[in-house]
C-alpha cells in the first residue's frame, strides 16, 4: 500500500491515462494525415528527403496514418488493445528514430515510447505466448473421425 491506495489502483490508473494519451495522439495526427488541420513544419534535408520519398509511394502515409486512427480507435474503446499496441510498435519506433536520427525533438516520441512499453507491461499477460522461444501449435482434437469415402 502506498499512502493508502493499493499499487494495483494506481498501475490501473495510469495505464488508463496512458491509453488514453496514446489514443488522443494517434487519432489527432492520424486524422491530420487526412485532412491537414494542424500546420505541418517546414523540413529540409534529410528529413525532407524521406518524407518526401513515402508520400511519392502514394500509399504509404495513407497506409500509416489509417492504422494510427484504427489504433486509436481500439485504444481509446479499450478493445485489443494488446493488438493496438503490437500494430502501433512499428510506427512508435520510426517515430522515435525519425526524431532521433533526422529532425532533432524527442519530447513527445519519448512519451510515446513510454507510455506505449508501460501499456504493453500492464498487459504482459496477453504476450507470453507471443514471446515463448519454443511454442506447440495448438491443435483441436476432432470430435468424431472421419469416414472414409470411397470411389466408384
Amino acid at each position: 500500500m502506498f499512502l493508502g491506495v493499493k499499487m494495483s489502483n494506481i498501475t490501473a490508473k495510469f495505464s488508463t491515462a496512458a491509453r488514453w494519451a496514446l489514443g488522443i495522439i494517434f487519432f489527432v495526427f492520424g486524422l491530420n494525415g487526412f485532412l491537414h488541420f494542424l500546420p505541418q513544419p517546414p523540413m529540409a534535408g534529410p528529413a525532407a528527403d524521406f518524407a518526401g520519398a513515402l508520400a511519392a509511394t502514394g500509399y504509404m502515409f495513407p497506409l500509416i496514418k489509417g492504422t494510427e486512427v484504427l489504433v486509436s480507435l481500439l485504444l481509446l474503446s479499450n478493445r485489443f488493445v494488446p493488438l493496438a499496441l503490437t500494430l502501433l510498435a512499428p510506427i512508435s519506433i520510426n517515430i522515435l528514430l525519425f526524431h532521433l536520427v533526422l529532425a532533432p525533438a524527442l519530447g513527445l516520441p519519448l512519451f510515446i515510447i513510454g507510455a506505449q512499453l508501460f501499456l504493453a507491461w500492464s498487459h504482459r499477460e496477453a504476450y507470453r505466448g507471443v514471446l515463448s522461444a519454443h511454442s506447440v501449435p495448438h491443435i483441436e482434437p476432432s470430435a468424431e473421425p472421419r469416414a472414409r469415402v470411397q470411389h466408384a
